[in-house]
């Protein structure tokens, strides 16, 4: 392969992928190899055929349906299922993914971690790849990585929850962060109080910032179904993650560390 080729085939990469329910953004502002969009896109697919609830022939929806047991999962599913159960402990209770109605009428679901687990492991296959400075957005849930040019950093904006065209603000991140939040505005109520069993709806969105996604996605579901206690319960127990809270009034609280990165 000549220079020429060579240059051609390593580039910056934008690509979009409609997978898991929802299209992920992956872009990249290294020169990276088709190669390595290709294999963060089977990946998202492999999760997909891994552990959509959204399916009944997956192994995490044939496991909650009784057809498969422990020890029928692959090692990835019990690795989640292991992280969740560490974290059901870590929210007290509030992080419950056998309290979750699933789509395929089990009462098993670990979507509340796997989709920022999911990413988080895209990243680090773009890592493997060489990629330093890249974002990808799946749905809400973000992992950055350096900064997109020299001295710019990446600008996401935290949707507002009464018009998808507003921010209601906007999250300033460069080097290694991770970027979640938890709303009713695209799905409805779905996320569950453990504690009732019923759906909670007392707050509009829930953002949380951080560096892994697993642990900011799980992390803004509890403060979610918690409530404005939540914020409380995150800088107590995690004093390292920051919070955006916007109540169903419009009215929004934030931890002070996220003063850090928020421009309004």
């Amino acid at each position: 392969m000549d220079t020429l080729t060579r240059a051609a085939a390593r580039r910056p990469r934008h690509h979009v992928e409609h997978v898991m329910g929802m299209a992920i953004s992956i872009d990249v502002r290294d020169a990276v190899t088709a190669d390595a969009i290709d294999e963060v896109v089977a990946w998202f697919h492999h999760v997909n055929d891994t552990f959509s609830t959204h399916r009944v022939d997956t192994p995490v929806s044939r496991l909650g349906l009784g057809e498969l047991t422990l020890d029928d999962m692959p090692d990835e599913v019990l690795d989640v299922l292991c992280r969740c159960e560490e974290l059901h402990d870590d929210t007290e209770g509030w992080f419950d993914v056998l309290s979750v109605p699933a789509p395929n009428g089990s009462r098993l679901d670990p979507s509340g971690l796997v989709k920022g687990w999911s990413i988080e492991r895209a990243a680090a296959i773009l890592e493997a790849h060489g990629a330093q400075r890249f974002c990808i957005n799946g749905g809400g849930d973000i992992v950055v990585r350096g900064e997109p040019s020299p001295g710019e950093p990446w600008r996401i904006g935290i949707r507002h929850p009464d018009d998808k065209l507003l921010s209601a603000a906007l999250v300033e991140a460069s080097g290694r962060l991770a970027i979640a939040t938890s709303g009713s505005y695209e799905r409805g109520a779905h996320i569950i109080d453990p504690t009732t069993g019923e759906p909670t709806a007392d707050l509009a969105s829930v953002t949380i910032v951080g560096i892994d996604l697993g642990d900011v996605d799980a992390y803004a579901t509890t403060v979610y179904a918690r409530g404005l206690d939540g914020i409380t319960w995150l800088m107590e127990r995690h004093p390292d993650h920051a919070a955006f809270v916007i109540t169903r009034d419009g009215v929004t609280y934030s931890t002070p560390n996220f003063c850090n990165a928020l421009r309004p």
